[in-house]
């Protein structure tokens, strides 16, 4: 396909040998001598791009810009000018220019300013095709020799970071990542299951986990006299802060890492487990009446204030803290309203749910299946989200206050897709990602099972209580109406299981620049 361009310059006759290059190049050159002939050229017909003479007799090149981008606001618009008067630039930058070239141009010049604005994305996803399968096999090398904890944190990155690099790539590069990605998701999972008893046990290779944030994190930070801001945003992945740090990240120095989320990857296992310090077994021995067993209506994290209290107490601290929990933006409107209110705090928490009810709403609408319907799709209504909702004024708050922000998370997310028969009594908890109870019957095959819930300090109602958990993409589906509830589910985002999504999760601290 040839791309058209519209060049408006009233002294275009001198230009020839200019068009005669683009014209080798492939270019469709229409030229015009005066701003009015060009406004009407694009009232007619289409153009990939126009190059625009600033100073020209009649129409000047600004006012043409404005009557231009009435007629076509997405034009990429290329301002050439001999002046280079700031007054000028801010004023044609204002006006949404693409670009702008300094006279005398040169041919390199203009095809420059053509492939920064009109091939710049064939060209970024042509040298992320490449990159990728130049560094394919190191990956596949990577994932088979991972033995650690920091050697699986370290490929979940690299597949999270090819991810976002091939998301404009061809569909041949997307398959490609996706079979590593899955390989990566299968060994993982044999990972887990290798160790995860192991750690609980309190091997010496244990990674940082849910109960463990406030003690190896918050506490030191406390300690150094440093007022903490943590957020905690529910359900969120990885992936989806990579991108919100794109967002936010000319406001802070950050520091990123990542920890690991304990099973079942839920809120009421992973959350109450960072607030109390403590292990879910723990938390309903030592404090029976803050515990809310799954069988209960009654909702699961409605103690959380209350599990911060214990834990800052069970080391003798002295920490002033607030926790708010905000579910919508009025909600969110009213706490960034009242934010200064909190400044005496030595640590506040704030725990938002924004994610967490988008992947049940995307499980339940078709609406919105239909706008988050890949994980591209997913990561960006997640930057649509902080963009246009009033957390985008909390972290600016935070910027310019002497708070060192804390953003993390209890668990995350995975799309799933394969179906795993489970069957079990009225008793069994609803979560398609793991279940418990006294008479599960499942392939063993298929799963990781915890057959003695006290070994994972996992509450067991009944002494034949069991846990499973679903790995990869697999989600639990029940014999009974089966293709109906597959093809409900299949493709929605789940957690309560084992996969990098869920269980790797980022810890990222920022601080304002400059501090």
């Amino acid at each position: 396909m040839a791309y058209r361009l519209l060049w408006a310059d009233d002294e275009i006759e001198l230009l020839h040998g200019h068009i005669i290059f683009l014209k080798s190049k492939g270019y469709e050159v229409v030229t015009v001598t005066n701003g009015r002939d060009a406004i009407e050229a694009c009232r007619n017909e289409d153009f990939d791009l126009m190059l625009l003479d600033e100073n020209m007799p009649g129409l000047s090149g600004l006012e043409t810009l404005v009557l231009v981008k009435e007629i076509r606001p997405a034009l990429p618009i290329v301002m050439v000018t001999k002046s280079e008067e700031e007054d000028i630039m801010e004023e044609a930058i204002g006006s949404k220019i693409a670009d702008y070239l300094i006279k005398p141009v040169n041919p390199s010049q203009i095809l420059l300013a053509l492939k920064k604005n009109i091939h710049k994305q064939e060209i970024v996803a042509e040298k992320a095709n490449s990159a990728y399968q130049q560094n394919w096999g190191k990956l596949g090398m990577q994932i088979c020799d991972s033995l650690t904890i920091a050697d699986w944190i370290e490929v979940y990155k690299k597949i999270v970071f090819w991810e976002l690099e091939l998301e404009n790539a061809d569909s041949s590069m997307h398959e490609m990542l996706k079979m590593q990605k899955s390989e990566a998701s299968n060994m993982f999972a044999k990972f887990i299951k290798k160790n995860y008893l192991d750690w609980m046990r309190g091997a010496t290779e244990r990674p940082m986990m849910s109960n463990d944030l406030f003690k190896e994190r918050i506490f030191p930070m406390l300690d150094k006299k440093e007022k903490v801001f943590l957020i905690v945003i529910d359900n969120f992945r990885y992936d989806q802060w990579k991108v919100l740090m794109g967002e936010i990240g000319n406001l802070f120095s950050i520091e990123e890492e990542m920890y690991m989320s304990i099973l079942p990857t839920a809120t009421q296992y992973a959350r109450n487990a960072i607030f109390s310090g403590l292990m879910p077994s723990k938390i309903k021995e030592m404090f029976p009446q803050l515990w809310i067993d799954e069988e209960e209506d009654e909702g699961k994290n409605l103690n959380e204030a209350a599990l911060i209290e214990t834990q800052i107490a069970r080391y003798r601290r002295k920490d002033t803290f607030s926790y708010n929990k905000v579910l919508t933006s009025q909600a969110a409107e009213k706490y960034i309203d009242n934010i200064r209110s909190l400044a005496g705090n030595d640590l506040n928490v704030l725990v938002i749910n924004f994610i967490d009810m988008l992947s049940h709403a995307r499980t339940e609408s078709m609406m919105v299946r239909e706008l988050a319907s890949s994980e591209a799709a997913y990561r960006s209504i997640t930057l649509s989200w902080l963009r246009h909702s009033s957390i985008i004024r909390l972290f600016r708050y935070l910027a310019e206050s002497d708070y060192t922000t804390i953003i993390t998370t209890d668990h995350g997310s995975v799309q799933v897709s394969n179906a795993i028969k489970v069957v079990g009594d009225k008793n069994t908890n609803t979560n398609l990602r793991y279940k418990f109870g006294k008479s599960l019957n499942y392939n063993p095959k298929e799963v990781y099972e915890i057959k003695e819930p006290a070994k994972a300090f996992l509450p067991a109602p009944n002494i034949s209580t069991g846990y499973i958990f679903a790995t990869g993409d697999d989600f639990f589906a029940y014999p009974n109406n089966y293709n109906h509830y597959v093809s409900y589910y299949k493709e929605t985002f789940q957690h309560g299981g084992i996969s990098m999504e869920e269980m790797l999760i980022p810890f990222v601290t920022l601080r304002p620049k400059g501090r």
